[in-house]
C-alpha cells in the first residue's frame, strides 16, 4: 500500500468505522425473526412526547385484592397500607360495628384507660379454630387469629353515641407464623385509615364532668406497642395480647336473643374450648359497679392497666411488683411494704408501693396522678390523668387494714 498522508488515513478509518457500525445495527435489530425488515431497525429521532416508564406488575399484591370476604392472605403476609385492604368490616369506613364474618365483637369488664377513649373490640378466628381457655393467663390463640380494636375519643365523657365521638385509630394484633404482629392505623378526614409505623399525635379537647381538657393523643409506634405487649417465653422476648383473660371476659353482654354470658356464648359458638363450669371462673367488675367489692374492682383495674408490664417476663419485671389479678394482694409481691428499685420516691420521698391504710403514701396510687413521662404510670398509653381510676385505688388502699403490713 502506497504511503498516505496522516489526514487521509484518519478519513479512511472513520469511513471503515461507519460501515462496521451499520452492519452491527442490522445484525442486532432486536427481533427474533429471521426475516427482519432492515428498515425497522434503523434508529429514529427521539419522540418529543415524554413516555412513562414501565411499572411493576402489582397483580400479585395481596393487599390489592378486592373481595367481600376477610383478606386472610394479606393479614398473614403483609402490613398493608390501608386498613380497608384487609376487608375486616362490611363498611370499611365504620370500624365500630358489623365485622365481616367470622368476626365477632367482644367486651371486657374493666378496660385499660386511654384518655377516656371508647373502644370497639373484635375477634377473628380462622375456620375451625378455637381459643384455648386459661384460668389465669391470656387465652391461647391459634395462628391466624386477629384482634381488632378501634379507639374513638369523646367530646363529652358523660355522653354516648357516634355523634359524640371522633375516630382516632384502629389497632390490629395478628398472629402470623412468625409470631404476633402489632399494626396501628390512623383515621383520616376522608374516612380512611392509614398505616402508621412511627406513631402520631392527634390534638383533642374533651369535657369531663365540667372540666375542659386539651391534650395530644399519642398513637403508638411499632416499638411502643411492644413495650406493653411484650413478655418473655423460653428466654425469648415476644409480644402477645393483653385483655383476653377469663376474669375480664366473664361478663354479661347484649345479644340478638337477649342478655347472655360472653364466655358461655363463645362456647356455644365453638370459639372457646376446655372451659370449666362458669361458677368456678374468676370475674372482675367495672370500677363504677358499687355492687362489687373494692378489692375486686381495684384488682381488676390494676390487672388491665398495669399487669401487662408488672408480671414475670413483662417490661417492668425487674421492679419485682406483680399486679396480676390472681396474685395475693396482701403480699410483698403485690407491693405491700415493698420498696421499688430505680425510683426515688419523688419530692415526697415515698418509700413503698403500697402502704396498707394510706393511699397518699403509696407509690402505686401516687404515680397514677403524675403526668411527666418519666414518672407517670402507665408510662405510655395515656396523656391525661384518670380521675375515677386514681380515686378507686386510693379508696381501696385506704380500706386495707394497716396490720396487713407494718411498713413504717
Amino acid at each position: 500500500m502506497p504511503h498516505c498522508p496522516l489526514f487521509i488515513q484518519k478519513k479512511l478509518f472513520i469511513k471503515l468505522l461507519i460501515i462496521m457500525t451499520a452492519f452491527t445495527l442490522i445484525a442486532c435489530g432486536g427481533s427474533n425473526s429471521s426475516d427482519t425488515d432492515i428498515s425497522s431497525t434503523t434508529p429514529s429521532l427521539p419522540d418529543s412526547t415524554p413516555t412513562t416508564p414501565a411499572q411493576p406488575d402489582d397483580s400479585d399484591d395481596v393487599c390489592l385484592q378486592t373481595s367481600t370476604e376477610v383478606n386472610w392472605a394479606a393479614l398473614m403476609a403483609k402490613d398493608c397500607p390501608q386498613l380497608s385492604d384487609y376487608g375486616l368490616f362490611t363498611d370499611p369506613s365504620i370500624p365500630t360495628q358489623s365485622p365481616t364474618e367470622p368476626g365477632i365483637a367482644y367486651q371486657l369488664s374493666t378496660e385499660l384507660f386511654s384518655n377516656y377513649a371508647s373502644k370497639y373490640r373484635f375477634l377473628f378466628l380462622p375456620d375451625n379454630q378455637q381459643l384455648t381457655y386459661m384460668p389465669e393467663q391470656v387465652f391461647d390463640l391459634p395462628i391466624g387469629s386477629v384482634l381488632v380494636k378501634t379507639f374513638a375519643l369523646p367530646f363529652d365523657t358523660q355522653a354516648t353515641g357516634e355523634d359524640n365521638e371522633k375516630l382516632i385509630e384502629t389497632r390490629l394484633l395478628i398472629h402470623r407464623e412468625t409470631g404476633w404482629t402489632a399494626l396501628a392505623y390512623q383515621w383520616q378526614a376522608d374516612d380512611k385509615a392509614e398505616l402508621i409505623i412511627a406513631g402520631a399525635k392527634v390534638a383533642h379537647t374533651l369535657n369531663n364532668q365540667g372540666e375542659s381538657i386539651s391534650f395530644d393523643y399519642a398513637i403508638p409506634s411499632k416499638v411502643e406497642c411492644k413495650i406493653c405487649h411484650q413478655t418473655t417465653h423460653l428466654d425469648t422476648s415476644i409480644i402477645r395480647p393483653i385483655g383476653l383473660k377469663a376474669h375480664l371476659l366473664n361478663r354479661e353482654i347484649a345479644t340478638q336473643t337477649g342478655i347472655q354470658n360472653q364466655l358461655i356464648l363463645w362456647v356455644e359458638k365453638e370459639l372457646l374450648s376446655s372451659m370449666p363450669a362458669l361458677a368456678t371462673v374468676d370475674k372482675s367488675y367495672p370500677l363504677h359497679d358499687s355492687s362489687a367489692s373494692l378489692t375486686n374492682r381495684a384488682k381488676g383495674y390494676l390487672d388491665i392497666n398495669c399487669a401487662h408490664c408488672h408480671h414475670e417476663g413483662g417490661f417492668a419485671s425487674i421492679s419485682g411488683l406483680r399486679l396480676n389479678y390472681n396474685v395475693d394482694h396482701t403480699s410483698f409481691e403485690y407491693g405491700v411494704c415493698k420498696q421499688p428499685p430505680g425510683w426515688d420516691g419523688g419530692p415526697n420521698g415515698l418509700a413503698y408501693d403500697i402502704v396498707p391504710g394510706n393511699g397518699e403514701r403509696s407509690i402505686v396510687h401516687y404515680r397514677q396522678r403524675l403526668n411527666a413521662p418519666k414518672d407517670r404510670m402507665p408510662p405510655i398509653g395515656r396523656e391525661i390523668i384518670h380521675t375515677e381510676g386514681t380515686e378507686l385505688i386510693k379508696r381501696w388502699i385506704d380500706s386495707m387494714s394497716p396490720t396487713i403490713g407494718l411498713c413504717e
